[in-house]
Formats: structure tokens, sequence, C-alpha cells
């Protein structure tokens, strides 16, 4: 076997890529159909949506017990800490993988076999990048994928070779910004977002022109002095511009409404406000920004004065739904402060706002949809900083109409301390002790119009695996322990599971068909595993 490998910016002769076409290869309009091309998944949650549903029906409750491995991807290494966190991209039989450490394969979908490798030649000096190296995924359009790297560039990569085609800076690396999500394409555009929020960093949302790399619109989640949004910040240029309040995780889109959704981090410094009194927008929100020029259109803050590290870093899950019998278009989303949420995608309205998990940091939220705090953690142990979900990614299936995600109930005490700013450290105010005898994790089914449970699952430790559908009455998920499991959609019922060998972490499984073979495969540890029915 011959793998042609890219290391760097350096160029390599064309791998052998075959099983491509030679065509212009993804068109904006074939992301736009999302799956109804059932052999692929163009963008991290299959569509726009953000729902991760699939239409796929050759997988049952039926037959899943018979789901078997085709075959195993090995990438060479762990990821310290952390998960193989990508969603593949695939088309034409090809899967497009993004790993750790900023590596990336083009592999045969057929027997995971490798066609190239690009591995880029990281600075020994990361910052926020070296706490946690890893990538969600490429993005695609034409002949091009697309990366965002550890020291905050944006790649775009030959996808018949992985050479470099090429490569801009988004922020300066060393005082401790970096970049981790998938890009969200568009017509014309490429959506990125950046980390580093515990750092005295100041959040943004951009896009680039993917023909040539030109930034087309920056967005600023912490506003500048006396732009609206700066008066719940101290007047104080210094504090703004150290504002935190990261875009590290994927957004979704609507194109008849022409906006972009996308969840806000933490405020710097976290855990301790007292130099920055005031709510702190846009942190710990959503953004709802016009496409064509990035403008905002309206926001909503989940968690004003954020002292827990409580990111909104969510995949915005966009639905049409029933709503007090009048037809809504909804954005929804469990968030890391303990709340399910359900808004008017047009004009950011609170419709729902109802606690999902046990916290007793607060139960209910007032007439504005500020959470009423009745523990700020002097009345025993609140969530963990990772909090009652994460940005691992939710599913929504619209003919059960249930919403699921993985839940989070722990114990954490947070002590104040007193911030240190050093550029390219992190400028954290507090210390977190957590108790590890009282954490457990669910896979929880909601109800999107009450925010009630409709059934739960539960596993033994605090999980970190995202969650899928399909339309034939499956929910595909996983836990710490490293098991990778089929349920009954509409009961909770556990069907079938399999030992993938490390904690599913960050990663939620993807689906497609392949010669007549529904394929679904999900990141663990350092391996990427395809399961199938068997062919006979």
């Amino acid at each position: 076997m011959w793998v042609a490998t890219v290391v760097g910016l350096a160029l390599a002769g064309p791998a052998p890529v075959t099983a491509q076409d030679d065509d212009a290869g993804v068109t904006y309009d074939d992301i736009l159909a999302g799956f109804a091309d059932p052999t692929r998944w163009l963008t991290y949650s299959g569509d726009y949506s953000g729902q991760r549903h699939s239409p796929l029906t050759q997988i049952t409750p039926a037959n899943a017990h018979r789901l078997a491995p085709a075959w195993t991807f090995q990438t060479g290494f762990d990821t310290r800490g952390r998960g193989f966190e990508t969603t593949p991209l695939v088309l034409d039989g090809v899967l497009y993988v993004t790993g750790s450490n900023n590596y990336a394969w083009a592999i045969d979908a057929r027997s995971g076999r490798p066609f190239w490798q690009y591995r880029r030649q990281l600075p020994d000096d990361l910052t926020y990048g070296a706490s946690a190296p890893v990538n969600r995924g490429f993005g695609i359009l034409g002949d091009r994928l697309f990366m965002v790297t550890l020291d905050a560039h944006l790649l775009a990569l030959d996808r018949a070779t992985g050479s470099i085609l090429w490569d801009v800076v988004l922020a300066d690396y060393k005082v401790g910004y970096a970049a981790t999500l998938a890009p969200l394409v568009l017509d014309g555009k490429v959506i990125v977002g950046i980390s580093g929020g515990e750092y005295a960093t100041r959040g943004f949302i951009d896009a680039y022109d993917p023909e040539t790399g030109e930034q087309i619109w920056r967005f600023y989640t912490i506003p500048g002095p006396g732009e609206p949004g700066s008066e719940t910040w101290p007047d104080d240029p210094l504090t703004l511009a150290r504002g935190g309040s990261g875009t590290w995780m994927n957004g979704s889109y609507d194109p008849e409404l022409d906006l972009i959704y996308w969840g806000t981090g933490n405020p710097n410094p976290d855990y301790n406000g007292d130099s920055r009194p005031g709510d702190n927008l846009y942190s710990n929100s959503i953004v709802a920004l016009e496409a064509e020029t990035g403008a905002l259109r309206w926001h909503f803050q989940f968690t004003p004065h954020d002292l827990n590290d409580w990111d909104s870093n969510h995949v915005p899950v966009l639905v049409d739904l029933e709503w007090e019998g009048e037809e809504r278009q909804v954005v929804m989303l469990a968030n890391r402060n303990g709340f399910f949420y359900v808004l008017d995608r047009e004009t950011g309205e609170l419709l729902l706002g109802e606690p999902f998990t046990g916290t007793t940091w607060a139960r209910e939220l007032d007439a504005a949809g500020r959470p009423i705090i009745l523990n700020d953690g002097s009345q025993g142990c609140l969530p963990d900083p990772w909090g009652s979900t994460n940005f691992y990614p939710p599913s929504f299936d619209p003919n059960l109409e249930l919403f699921f995600v993985t839940a989070r109930e722990t114990c954490a005490t947070f002590v104040k301390q007193e911030p240190e700013y050093v550029p390219g450290r992190q400028s954290t105010g507090g210390v977190i002790w957590i108790d590890q005898d009282q954490g457990w994790s669910a896979l929880r089914a909601l109800d999107p119009r009450s925010g009630e449970l409709e059934w739960e699952f539960r596993y033994p430790s605090p999980t970190f695996a995202g969650v899928m559908s399909t339309a034939s009455g499956l929910v595909f998920a996983g836990d710490h322990e490293g098991n990778f499991i089929a349920f009954e959609s509409a009961t909770g019922k556990d069907l079938w599971h399999y030992q993938t060998g490390s904690r599913i972490w960050g990663a939620g499984a993807m689906t497609f068909m392949l010669d007549g073979r529904q394929m679904v495969l999900i990141p663990s540890g350092s391996t990427l595993v395809a399961f199938a029915l068997p062919l006979d």
C-alpha cells in the first residue's frame, strides 16, 4: 500500500484517490440539499439544521442487533485528556477525516485504507492548542477541504491530494488563540470561530472567501467601547479587549432567513467576576448573524455574568414546529447551565426554558429569561465546569418530535482566586473541586414543547458522547466506558452495543449508504470504526 503524506506546507504529488469523480466537486446546492443524496455527508451535522437526523432506514430496531464492524482505521495516537472529536465527511466513497494535532486523511470508505495523510508542522509554543489538541472536522466546497488549526490558522486543502492551496492567519496563537471546530461552508463563504476564552483573548466569528482565503467579515463576541453591549461591561477598553467569549463550536444556518446561529463561551476571567461587573455580553449566548454581512440580528444570553465556565458552545438545532396552534420556526438547545431552551429563530423570542437535569443552581427563569439563582455554591455543590451537557452534538427526530441529548449530573465546588494576566497563559480566576463519587450521565429524550423527560438511559459516569438519530427509529450514542450503543428512539430500549476500547468523547456518529449498505461510523480513542449489517 502506498500513501501520500503531505507535511506542513510542502506539496506532494497526486495521491491515488481513484474513487473520486472528475467533476467540479461539491456545490453550495449540494450542501443545501443535505441528506437528499444518501451516499453523502457534506457538513458537520449532515445538513444545515443541526438536527443530526438521517433519513436512512436500512438499519432498524428489528435488525440493529446484527450490526458488526466492517473495518477500523487507526490514527496511531491518542489525545491526552480528550477524544477523537471529528465528524468525517463522505463523498464518492471517500471519507475526509481530521484528527488531533492537525492530522488529516482521505480514507477509502469501503476498506478504511488511507489515500493520503496531511500533518501540519505546529510550533512548539502553542497556548490553548496545547491543552486541547483536537479538531472536529473539515468543511468542503468544490475540490477544496477547509480545516482550522491549533495555531489559529484556516487552511484550504486540495481534496484529491491533501496539498495546501492557501493558509490564512485567524489570530495570534501566542496570545492564547487556537481553532478546533469544523468550518461551516455557505454560498461563497467559509464560517469559522475561535478558541481560547480562558486566556486574555477576544472572541469572534469570521467569514472567508473559499477561493482566496480573503476575510469577508468579522463579528466580535465582545463589543468594543461604545458599541451595543459594552454597557454590560466596565468602562475599560482593556477589559473588553480580553473579555473572552470564544466561538469554538459549530453553528447552524437557515438559508431562508439567511441567518447563522452560533454559540459563545465564557467571559474572561473565568470563575471570578469581580473585575467584570455586569452581564458581559455577548458571552454565554446564542447570536443570530446575517450571513451576508455578519451583522447581529438578535441575541439571547443564557447565563449572564457567568462564574462557572458554563459556555454556550452548542450546536443550535433548527426545527419547524407547531407551537400553541401556530407553526413556528424555532432554534432549540440544551445548555451547559442545565436548562433546555426553545427560541423563535427569526426574532430570538424565548418560547421555553426548563431544567433538564437535577441542578440546584436554578430551577426556573424570570419573565426576561434570566435564571433565578437559588444556589450560588454556598448551599452545596453545583454542576462541574463541563456543565449539564457540553459541546458534543445532540439530535432531533422530527417524526417523533423528540430532542436527544447526553446529560451530565455532577457535583463541584468553585473556589474564587485572583486571576493573573500574562500573555499566552490562562487567566483563570478560581479552582474547582469535583466530587468524583457523585457523577453520572444519561441519554435523555425531551419533549421540545414542554422540556419534559420522555425517557432516559443512564450511564455509570459523566459522559461526552454525541448523538445521532435515524428515520428508522434508532438513536446512536455512547459512553465514557467505550460502549457505542444503538437505542430505540421511541422508548430508549438498549438494542445493541459494541465495546470500542476507548471512551467516546466529543464525537457523534454519522451514517451514509455505500454499495447498497448503510454504514455507521464512530470515532473513539485512536480509532474510527465502521459498522454495517452482515452481507448475508
